[in-house]
């Protein structure tokens, strides 16, 4: 059993040639430069892009660059990151844009509620949530199951609470946790962590998270905010519901493909085959890349030719996935942006051997750099994108699986505290039509707990991996 060092040991030999004074400069410059991003989104309102922009650009010139190359590290690490991580992104919004459309995700969640117990209906909405929160953003997979969460609660005479925290727990876990969502895949983009292996690990931590958070939390929680039933169902699927669906299994195949495709190839890697013929053909079609475009292909014929549409209508649904997914690509650049000025400017070096002098570990410090920036910004990509440059440099030197757990550290901390000046907290709140009150006494607290017991995970396996 290989206990994790703290941060201070990873970083102690670590060479402090520059000048007590500089790294002051640079800590102050990255005060102000993350002060700034805070400032915009949260006082004036300004689009994240733009802020981590201006932020990155405020970062730079009072960290001693010139005017000139104050964007010159920004404009490179955001083009970096939408080439490393944007096709990804791109991707897997087809993959859910065929999903929803073919009403593949309806038939998961309809086949999984039909065989269950109303006593169960909790747990059955975290799993089924779980399971089709992989492929899908969290904001799509809120407006796709809540009218699913509002049938059943009338059906079943049971409260919003009972049976939609564990729905929300099992979307905000797999949100901030797993790959291909922006978050986890952008800090697996920074930290070079396994991205196979983050997967795994991953899926691992959200089971026992989403279950705590989820239909055990939701329970007593039903008893302090007691919702009626809802009278009418809102925000329903604009598709016809006499359409044709795919089967369960095909909806379910298109789900865990990548999963499946990503984790056979860290499987071929941990065994040590990946020389062999076998071993190669996994290693290419396990890459995230080819994984998530097998799948988007797969999903094309299975959920869209199959189900009777023409090659015509199936590239309108591909072209429509985009748009949603613009404003997302754009933050997670500018993102990528801010964290190459970070690591360029040396701010990041800084930072990390602050850090180091903190006797915690370096999955703790992860994970409340994250959630210091969520709780100012309301943005759990911000949060995990500004985190991961911050603190990659504490990454180096750790064992693979120590890597992997730093990016679910981060994920638990993006996703702390959802409160008011978080898009999400307002979406549940008119959704449930709760009061600002009982939003918090629910759904803010789900996020923390789910946050906490998410790292409470991630430390016990780092002490026995």
């Amino acid at each position: 059993m290989s206990l994790l060092p703290t941060a201070g040991a990873l970083l102690a030999a670590a060479d402090d040639a520059a000048p007590a004074v500089s790294d002051t400069r640079l800590i102050v410059a990255a005060v102000i430069g993350i002060a700034v991003i805070v400032a915009l989104i949260v006082w004036v309102k300004l689009h994240p892009f733009l802020s981590l922009m201006l932020g990155a650009g405020v970062l730079a010139v009072a960290a001693g660059l010139s005017y000139v190359d104050a964007f010159s590290s920004f404009t490179e690490g955001l083009g970096d990151t939408v080439a490393g991580v944007g096709i990804l992104i791109a991707l897997g919004a087809i993959i859910g844009k065929m999903l929803i459309d073919s009403g593949g995700a309806d038939q998961i969640v309809d086949t999984v509620l039909a065989k269950t117990p109303a006593k169960r209906l909790p747990w059955a909405m975290a799993f089924a949530a779980f399971i089709i929160g992989i492929p899908l953003f969290f904001e799509v997979g809120v407006v796709l199951l809540i009218p699913v969460v509002m049938l059943v609660a009338r059906r079943s005479k049971l409260s919003m609470i009972a049976v939609g925290i564990p729905a929300l727990a099992g979307l905000s876990a797999l949100h901030g946790l797993v790959p291909p969502h922006p978050g986890p895949l952008i800090a697996i983009d920074a930290l070079g962590a396994n991205l196979g292996l983050t997967l795994g690990l991953g899926l691992l931590v959200s089971i026992p998270t989403v279950a705590i958070a989820g239909p055990l939390l939701a329970k007593p929680m039903a008893r302090w905010v007691p919702l009626e039933p809802p009278t009418d169902i809102i925000g329903g699927a604009d598709r016809d519901d006499d359409a044709t669906k795919p089967s369960f299994a095909v909806a379910i195949t298109v789900v865990l493909l990548p999963v499946v495709l990503m984790l056979a190839r860290t499987l071929a890697e941990t065994i040590g085959f990946q020389d062999s013929g076998a071993g190669q053909v996994l290693d290419f079609i396990g890459t995230p890349l080819v994984a998530l475009l097998i799948t988007s292909l797969v999903a094309l014929v299975l959920l869209g030719t199959a189900q009777g549409r023409t090659r015509s209508q199936v590239s309108k649904l591909v072209d429509s996935s985009f748009a949603p997914i613009a404003s997302i690509l754009l933050i997670v650049g500018a993102g990528g942006g801010f964290k190459q000025t970070l690591v360029d400017s040396g701010v990041g070096d800084v930072i990390a051997k602050g850090l180091a002098d903190a006797p915690i570990s370096p999955l703790l410090a992860a994970w409340l750099v994250a959630v210091l920036i969520r709780v100012a910004t309301g943005s759990a990509t911000v949060a995990t994108v500004t985190a991961a440059g911050i603190v990659a440099p504490l990454a180096e030197g750790l064992p693979a699986t120590h890597v992997a757990l730093m990016v679910l550290a981060i994920g638990a901390g993006s996703v702390f505290l959802s409160h008011v000046n978080d898009a999400g907290f307002w979406l549940v709140k008119e959704y449930f039509k709760m009061t600002v009150g009982q939003t918090f006494k629910t759904w803010s607290l789900m996020e923390c707990v789910l946050s906490v017991t998410a790292l409470i995970v991630v430390l016990l396996l780092s002490l026995v991996i």
